[in-house]
């Protein structure tokens, strides 16, 4: 990381005040959590097809219920539909909430002993490590296991990678020509002011890391430029797509997309730029009361079928083809997809990120706090 500006420097760029900025950060281990003995894999994959996992599933009880990572209670609603359709017999509760919400409820229920999800399925990597450790996840491997990526699965197979997704930024085609080619440098040209709409870096750790990536790559003085370009941040990584979709902003930050093609948006991948991957990861709960449906859902999950219907093009398969014109996610250097789980892992380093960008774009009120003072030399 490069070094971050001085305490008075953020201050001279106008870093007022706006929202408090919330309670972030990595959830705790519980104190009086207790590893559970993990199941140990047999380093085979799963050979029961889904017919089959089926019903081994009704018979076990015919539930499962999954805490998924999202924006909107809505967001997951086409894979709840898709998975009713397939196994319209099995009652499934998905719940999706920020992952930094879920995996706070999933370590107090470990505290007490109130276990509700059977799989969970976070952005937040770090926490899958962190449970791995403390013997909390299944070790498991789905059918197709071997076809994903390396970097996207844990060898013993207490975690998986079920979907990959990548964060940039996209703008309106039309409205900024289909001749043009917008790059993250240029959102500070002054043309696009009051045109811009952000997730708040501080509040979601992947739209931070993408933010980072910008502030390495183009200096301090860029984010100090895009700070005066009257940015619209809201909650969310949907809000900046929501805004261009819906026409009231021209370009949007810290957003999924797709890069498959450029109607009515374009959701820019170039190699010349930075942008931001990851490999979604799921698990199956060591003390999850279903672990047949759960095994079922990751299954589903992870098969070819499922795989090619990806919304962004990008499967976490090596067998699975990306659409023309689109590499396989791992095959972009400038995704920086080994570098997000090192900027997970790193919960220090995480938390001086959201305080510099929550001042430089507005959003605590007074002066930092001493230890993110004691950062910069210059303070």
């Amino acid at each position: 990381m490069p070094s971050l500006p001085s305490r008075r420097r953020v201050l001279a760029v106008g870093a007022g005040a706006a929202l408090g900025a919330g309670a972030f950060g990595a959830s705790a281990v519980p104190a009086s959590a207790s590893p559970a003995a993990s199941r140990r894999s047999t380093g085979r994959e799963e050979t029961r097809t889904l017919d089959e996992l089926y019903r081994a599933a009704l018979a076990e009880g015919g539930k499962l219920v999954v805490y998924a990572g999202g924006d909107t209670p809505t967001q997951q609603d086409g894979t709840k539909a898709a998975f009713k359709d397939r196994f319209p017999d099995l009652d499934l509760t998905l719940i999706v909430d920020y992952s930094k919400y879920h995996d706070v409820r999933v370590d107090n229920q470990f505290a007490t002993d109130t276990l509700v999800p059977d799989v969970v399925q976070f952005q937040t990597l770090q926490d899958f490590d962190r449970w791995k450790q403390l013997g909390r996840l299944l070790h498991y491997k789905p059918a197709g296991f071997s076809k994903v990526y390396d970097k996207f699965k844990d060898p013993r197979g207490a975690w998986v990678a079920t979907g990959a997704i990548a964060f940039s930024f996209m703008y309106d085609t039309a409205a900024v020509g289909t001749g043009a080619r917008l790059t993250p440098r240029d959102l500070v040209d002054p043309k696009w002011k009051g045109k811009i709409a952000s997730s708040y870096p501080h509040d979601d750790d992947a739209v931070l890391y993408l933010y980072s990536l910008y502030a390495q790559k183009y200096g301090w003085d860029w984010v100090a430029e895009l700070a005066a370009q009257d940015v619209q941040f809201a909650r969310g990584s949907n809000s900046p797509g929501d805004a261009v979709f819906g026409g009231q902003k021209t370009i949007g930050v810290g957003t999924a997309g797709s890069a498959a093609g450029s109607s009515p948006v374009t959701f820019v991948i170039d190699s010349r730029h930075p942008f931001m991957a990851w490999g979604q990861r799921a698990a199956i709960l060591e003390q999850a009361k279903n672990s047949t449906a759960a095994k079922l859902f990751l299954n589903w999950q992870l098969s070819t079928e499922h795989q090619q219907q990806s919304f962004n093009g990008w499967s976490v398969r090596t067998d699975v083809t990306p659409p023309a014109g689109l590499k396989q996610i791992w095959e972009y250097p400038n995704a920086n997809v080994d570098g997000f789980p090192r900027f997970m892992a790193d919960r220090a380093e995480v938390e001086r990120w959201k305080q510099t960008f929550a001042l430089y774009f507005g959003e605590v009120k007074g002066d930092p706090t001493p230890g993110w003072l004691g950062l910069h030399p210059g303070a």
